[in-house]
Order: structure tokens, then C-alpha cells, then sequence
């Protein structure tokens, strides 16, 4: 790879595009603020969350999330002082395999009482764990406040602190007036409409064919002509999560007669009310290149207060046949320089749209590379990604050449058998021949300890290239398998 390659562009695009704005809080003064991170992952999506009509399906959806939220430990690794918010009490020996593995001193651990899903509204509604917040802003009367996303209940909570007298910096965070930009490019129907404004100025921002409306009745109806036409047709809700509100139909999954295939789809639509609540977007079945970024090429970005657009790593995306997005691939080999050069241009394109408008933080852009050699984006999420905690483990275990010198592969939810939870100290006794060796800087890292509860696992695999990496996950599923077999 060439690393010239990218310096170039980040810097061509960074001096094209930089407001005169200064951090509202001089740099001289941060030090004594103390640092609140909020893990708030359910209020990204929320209307979506509300909108599941199974009770159950509901509630799995706000505990695998509050599961997950052990997980954000990673992203906030190069933090030296930090209070985390989880929504629910994570595992104590877990954040001690966390401390010792980046050499953390100073980390407290805070749950609120009650766990709704709205982690900022449950603090507070918290009486004791919002006091404790305007303590943590001690004489300085600072605070400086970190979430997941910028939710309207993190803002309301940034709201609450300020009528308290406290001054509360949010560097990943848009202003009030333009939380706006969160939810509008955060969402499908929103990047679309982007991707139609910029067709002129940027020709490398497509979009596969495709069109929004606004209920179900005309949206199966529409998806039928597509899917007879075009034998496959993708329905995506404005802002789903993880796979769920997507539906990627192929060839031979439903019926040839016009009539038929639009009952069915009405059928699947009707039964979750989201489809109905929100914009639905139809796009066209992409014929995926695999070849190219695992079919899905990945890249992400922040947005800092001052406007300046920081291009952080390209990955691939591992996705299941589903479209779950299951975790990332990342090392210069995963695509060639000139794919790799052409998507972050274009993502830098885009953040210089968001960041005209307002928004600030992170962002992502996500892509579907096509047979006929076409790169196709497919979504952009406005806030920390599942990518977001893997980069931040590889600046810190690897160092800032680890695209270079690593081959690093992640899952967000690799499945135990059916009915196994191990306990976190169990795994790592098990797992201990494949653990991360901070001498050899190969091996498994464990990203989460909450959701075994769920039978599930997360973690991160480091490998001197890609060959060793997949060995590494091999033996470590081996091992998994064997120990927990019943």
C-alpha cells in the first residue's frame, strides 16, 4: 500500500475544507475536566426499537445492545481518566482483563438503576448517578461528555447538566441546532438524496438504482415489479439496525406472478410496524464482487468541533448472506490502492457535506463493490461503528502502522452451541493459548463479556498477515467448539 497515497488525499481534501472555529473550551483547561463517556447504543435507532411489534423481539433487540456496551470499552482506550456509562452493570473481571491489557489506571465503572434502553434519560431520571455527574465537574464547573451516538436523550441530558451551571463539552457531538444532521444523513432515505444532490460534483458517489416511498401498500408494489424485473430487489426501513429492517429477496425466493409476489411482500412488511412509520427505500440486488473488499468495502471518518475532517481506516466488512454486518477485515491488502484512494476521496466528499451542515463526530461510509467493477455506497452511520472499537484496539496494541503490520479480523457475535453461556473467567482460561501476546503482537483480544450471556461472543484477532490471522480464528473456534460441545 502506499501510505503517501493516503496522506495525500486526506491532506488535499482537509485544506479544501476547514472553518475558522476554535473548540469552545481552550486547550489549556481540558486537563482538569473530567472525561464522561455514555453508552448509549439503543438510542441511535430508537423510533425503530419502538416500532417492533413483537414484545420479545423488542426486547432482545435493547439487551443485545446493552450487552454490546462492554464492548465500547475499546473505543475509548487512549482515555486516561475516564467514568463509563453502561447501561447495565459489566462483568468485574472483565475490566480487569481490559486495565491490564492497555495498562489502564484510571476507570469507573457506573450502571443506572433502571435499564429502559434510554441509557441518557435513565441517568437522568437517576437522581444519585446525576449528582454524581455535577460532582465529577467538581470546581471547574467542566465536563466533558462522550456517547455512542447523539441521541435527542443525549441532548436532553447535556441540557439538564447545563442548567445545573455546568459547562459540558461535547467534541463528538453537533450543536442543538444542528442534532438535525444526525438522523437525516444517518439514514438511508437521507444519504440518498445526498448521493442525487452530488451526482455532478462527485461521480464516484453512486448509489445502486432504487427510490424512497412512504407506506407499505405501495412499497410491495413497487418491490414486486422490481423483483420480477430484475430477479432480486433489496427493501430497506429509513434507519434499521444490524440487518434488522433489511430484506434482501433473491431470485427464486418468491413468486414469478406479479400478484403473488406482491402479496408476499406485503405479508413480511406488515408484520413489523416500522415498515409502515418510516420512509422504505427499494434498491435494486447488487451482483456482489467479493474479490473487492469482501464484497464491502468499509471507511471511516470524524468530524472534529472545529470542522476538520479526520480520515481514520478503510476496512472490509465481514456481512452474513443476510446482510447482518457480523465484523471487519482490516491490512493494506484488502483492496488496491486505487479503490483505496477513490472511497476515501469520496468519503471525504461526504463529510465535507456533513460538516458544512453541522454535524460533528464520527461517520462511516459503507459500500458494495459490483461485478461490473463499480463501487456502490449503501448507508453512512452517523456516530461510533462496530468498526469504531477494532481501530481504536489496533492504534493502541499495533500502533499507527498496524494497516501495515497486522492482519486484523474481527466478529461481533460468533454463536456458542445452543444453550451454552460461559462465564468470562471460564473463557479465558480456555482461549488462553490463543489469547493477544503483547510480545509477539498476535492473537485474540475478547471484546465483550456481557454478551455470553446471550451465547455469543466478540472479539478481535491480530495475525502477522492474513494467512496466520485466519489460523488464529480457526484454532481459537476449535477450541470453543471442543470445550463447550455438549
Amino acid at each position: 500500500m502506499n501510505c503517501d497515497r493516503i496522506n495525500a488525499c486526506a491532506s488535499n481534501r482537509e485544506s479544501q475544507f476547514m472553518q475558522e472555529k476554535t473548540d469552545p473550551i481552550p486547550a489549556e483547561t481540558k486537563k482538569a475536566e473530567k472525561t464522561v463517556y455514555i453508552c448509549n447504543l439503543s438510542e441511535d435507532v430508537w423510533p425503530f426499537i419502538e416500532a417492533i411489534s413483537d414484545d420479545h423481539a423488542r426486547a432482545l433487540e435493547i439487551d443485545e445492545n446493552a450487552n454490546l456496551s462492554d464492548r465500547d470499552l475499546f473505543t475509548n482506550s487512549e482515555e486516561s481518566d475516564l467514568v463509563f456509562i453502561s447501561p447495565k452493570p459489566i462483568n468485574e473481571a472483565f475490566v480487569q482483563y481490559y486495565k491490564n491489557l492497555f495498562g489502564i489506571r484510571k476507570l469507573e465503572m457506573l450502571s443506572p438503576r433502571i435499564h429502559s434502553g434510554e441509557t441518557c434519560r435513565d441517568v437522568y431520571e437517576d437522581k444519585e448517578l446525576f449528582e454524581k455527574l455535577i460532582e465529577f465537574a467538581n470546581h471547574v464547573k467542566k465536563l466533558t461528555l462522550l456517547s455512542y451516538a447523539t441521541s435527542e436523550q443525549f441532548l436532553t441530558l447535556v441540557k439538564k447538566l447545563r442548567d445545573r451551571g455546568i459547562t459540558v463539552y461535547t467534541p463528538e457531538s453537533p450543536e442543538e441546532e444542528d442534532a438535525w444532521t444526525v438522523n437525516f444523513f444517518g439514514s438511508k432515505s437521507g444519504i440518498r438524496q445526498l448521493a442525487q444532490q452530488s451526482v455532478a460534483e462527485e461521480p464516484d458517489f453512486l448509489m445502486g438504482d432504487g427510490l424512497i416511498c412512504v407506506n407499505i401498500i405501495d412499497a410491495a408494489k413497487i418491490a414486486a415489479k422490481k423483483y420480477i424485473k430484475e430477479e432480486g430487489v433489496v427493501i430497506k426501513t429509513n434507519k434499521g439496525h444490524s440487518g434488522a429492517g433489511v430484506l434482501i429477496l433473491r431470485p427464486g425466493e418468491l413468486p414469478d406472478d406479479y400478484k403473488e409476489c406482491e402479496r408476499a411482500i406485503y405479508d413480511i412488511l406488515k408484520k413489523d410496524a416500522y415498515w409502515d412509520k418510516f420512509p422504505i427505500v427499494i434498491e435494486s440486488l447488487i451482483n456482489v464482487n467479493y474479490a473487492v473488499g469482501g464484497g464491502f468495502p468499509n471507511v471511516e471518518f470524524k468530524i472534529s468541533k472545529s470542522g476538520r475532517i479526520d480520515y481514520l481506516y478503510y476496512c472490509g466488512l465481514r456481512v452474513s448472506k443476510n446482510g447482518v454486518f457480523q465484523g471487519v477485515e482490516m491490512n493494506e491488502d484488502v483492496m488496491n490502492d486505487r479503490l483505496m484512494t477513490r472511497i476515501i476521496d469520496m468519503g471525504f466528499f461526504i463529510g465535507e457535506q456533513y460538516a458544512s451542515n453541522g454535524y460533528r463526530g464520527y461517520y462511516d461510509v459503507d459500500l458494495v463493490a459490483a461485478k461490473n467493477g463499480d463501487l456502490y455506497v449503501s448507508e453512512s452511520n452517523t456516530r461510533r461503528t462496530g468498526g469504531s472499537h477494532v481501530y481504536k484496539t489496533a492504534l493502541k496494541l499495533i500502533g499507527k502502522e498496524f494497516l501495515i503490520e497486522s492482519y486484523v479480523l474481527s466478529d461481533n457475535s460468533w454463536k456458542f452451541p445452543k444453550g451454552v453461556t460461559p462465564n468470562f473467567e471460564e473463557l479465558l482460561e480456555k482461549l488462553d493459548p490463543v489469547l493477544f501476546d503483547k510480545k509477539t503482537k498476535e492473537g485474540m483480544v475478547i471484546a465483550s463479556a456481557n454478551l455470553l450471556k446471550q451465547g455469543q461472543l466478540s472479539y478481535i484477532i491480530f495475525g502477522e498477515n492474513k494467512k496466520r490471522a485466519l489460523e488464529i480464528e480457526t484454532k481459537a473456534h476449535r477450541i470453543l467448539n471442543k470445550a463447550w460441545t455438549k
